[in-house]
């Protein structure tokens, strides 16, 4: 199997396609994003105890705090400063907890950062207890494809996407569920909407706004992706 490539990590160097990325898609998305279904599931499961391995500013966290189930945020990149707390700068490779310490695990649209995700897979699963559940989601290499022209490695498998998630996560966990999406599920009315998505798909404050005068809004975004629910052994 091609083991994909990752995509570079430039939350620190770029911090404004980050914030791009996440004000696209609480503006523009009719569905919304996974983190609520996340965290929804993770509490009814029973987990009350959370890591959120890659969790950014805390979107997931401030979701489970609301299920009232407790969570540690880890990132390598700055924004885990404006996480709730506890909030540990660190990496998925080598998180600072004591093994079976959760109940809970999250790696939600960061595993494919990595060249090889399953050693993060296996982090995570020395952390969690036994039968702690954990939850990862993903982008299809297929996804955006109204898209395509503009971005350079559409098409090309990720070192961790919807297509090759599961097997990579079933030589770790014992994969219990994928829910995967493909269909339309952002409306970007004029330019400017086209302007701020693009910019969160990682073109630069200088291309984003020249590829959105090629396309004629209004204009619908179909969604490919998955949350791939799994089990430690």
């Amino acid at each position: 199997m091609d083991k994909g490539e990752a995509i570079p990590g430039d939350y620190d160097n770029d911090p404004g396609r980050f914030a791009a990325n996440q004000a696209a898609t609480q503006r523009f998305a009719a569905r919304g994003d996974v983190h609520p279904i996340v965290a929804r599931r993770l509490a009814a499961e029973g987990a009350r105890s959370v890591v959120d391995i890659g969790g950014g500013n805390g979107l997931l966290a401030g979701q489970l705090a609301r299920e009232d189930v407790g969570t540690v945020v880890v990132d390598r990149a700055g924004h885990v400063g404006h996480a709730p707390r506890p909030a540990v700068l660190g990496d998925a490779l080598r998180l600072p907890f004591r093994d079976e310490a959760f109940d809970g695990a999250a790696a939600l649209w960061m595993l494919y950062h990595l060249a090889d995700p399953v050693l993060a897979l296996k982090v995570a699963h020395r952390v969690l207890g036994v039968g702690g559940l954990l939850a990862v989601s993903t982008v299809s290499r297929h996804n955006d494809p109204e898209l395509a022209p503009f971005l350079p490695d559409w098409g090309k498998p990720l070192s961790f996407d919807a297509e090759n998630g599961p097997e990579r996560l079933g030589r770790v966990f014992d994969v219990v569920d994928v829910q995967r999406w493909d269909r339309p599920m952002v409306h970007l009315a004029d330019h400017a909407a086209v302007t701020l998505f693009l910019r969160g798909r990682g073109l630069s404050e200088h291309d984003a706004p020249q590829a959105a005068e090629r396309l004629r809004p209004p204009l619908t975004i179909t969604k490919r992706g998955m949350i791939g629910w799994s089990r430690k052994r």
